[in-house]
């Protein structure tokens, strides 16, 4: 079987974002003291993506992309796409949780900032070869290296974060309308996880309806989905009015991380950033029609 290596500014994109997720990891389990979850969450999200990335490098080295039962030109691109994420929401939670007001060895806290730099590296180098991968004008491509397909997987990853903010602690069973919102989170992000995972499986044929159709159709309910949520959870959270709390806790200056009403903030800002993501959505996909999907 013949080794095929090109030097390419993709592939080196590639190279620098799997040694730098590998040694973010590296640090992080040789020397900064994890101690509960979140640093394990942390370690997940570099090596899934330094494994990942392996992979993909393995398979275009060897020539095997016909042979994999995926679509090799929606899911590195991908694959990317969902790391970049990953690499920048523990460049964001491991100082958040392990820096902040943390006063110990000096080793430990090196170690500690090293992982972060280094996660912050691979963060850049994966939205490099986002960049690099993605669809230019008029270039036959997979939907995925799309602004639409890309925007799918941004709001996927938006929806998990909102539920693990909604689900610790829960937050979500106060009444009929913040129901409604957790309603709104799941059908959204099963439609459009349902919709990544039929194009990176090459199954949008098998549809006995127009794809592209539905996907506008789609962007457009999920716009006045998100709108209603985006409206109702910071008024039943935060006006008084309502059984909200409108102020801060003290007790929230204290803790280490995101006490219970940063969580409930947090999940008004992802709601927001959802619905524009979505809206956004709507626009390119009444705009774009692609040859090959």
């Amino acid at each position: 079987m013949p080794v095929v290596l090109r030097s390419s500014p993709l592939l080196w994109a590639r190279v620098a974002a799997m040694v730098f997720a590998c040694v973010a990891f590296s640090v992080a389990l040789y020397g900064a003291g994890l101690t509960h979850g979140t640093g394990d969450w942390c370690v997940f999200c570099w090596s899934f993506s330094f494994v990942g990335t392996l992979l993909i490098i393995l398979v275009e080295m060897f020539g095997l992309q016909t042979r994999a039962p995926v679509s090799w030109k929606n899911f590195p691109i991908t694959f990317a796409c969902y790391a970049s994420l990953l690499c920048l929401s523990a460049s964001i939670i491991f100082p958040l949780y392990f820096l902040k007001g943390f006063a110990g060895r000096s080793e430990m806290i090196n170690c500690r900032i090293a992982s972060t730099v280094f996660s912050c590296l691979a963060t850049i180098a994966y939205l490099s070869e986002v960049s690099l991968s993605k669809a230019r004008p008029g270039e036959v491509a997979g939907y995925m290296a799309t602004a639409p397909g890309l925007l799918k997987v941004c709001e996927t990853f938006v929806a998990c974060i909102i539920f693990v903010f909604i689900s610790e602690p829960i937050s979500y069973n106060q009444n009929a309308a913040t129901k409604w919102c957790l309603a709104v989170y799941c059908i959204c992000f099963i439609f459009s996880a349902a919709i990544i995972v039929m194009c990176v499986g090459e199954c949008t044929g098998c549809l006995p309806f127009s794809f592209a159709r539905f996907l506008s159709s789609y962007a457009l309910l999920a716009v006045g989905l998100y709108l209603s949520a985006t409206i109702i959870w910071p008024i039943y959270k935060f006006d008084n009015n309502h059984g909200g709390q409108s102020h801060r806790p003290s007790s929230c200056g204290s803790s280490s991380g995101l006490c219970s009403w940063d969580k409930l903030l947090a999940i008004s800002v992802l709601s927001a950033l959802n619905f524009i993501l979505y809206l956004a959505d709507l626009i390119y996909s009444a705009r774009l029609v692609f040859v090959n999907v």
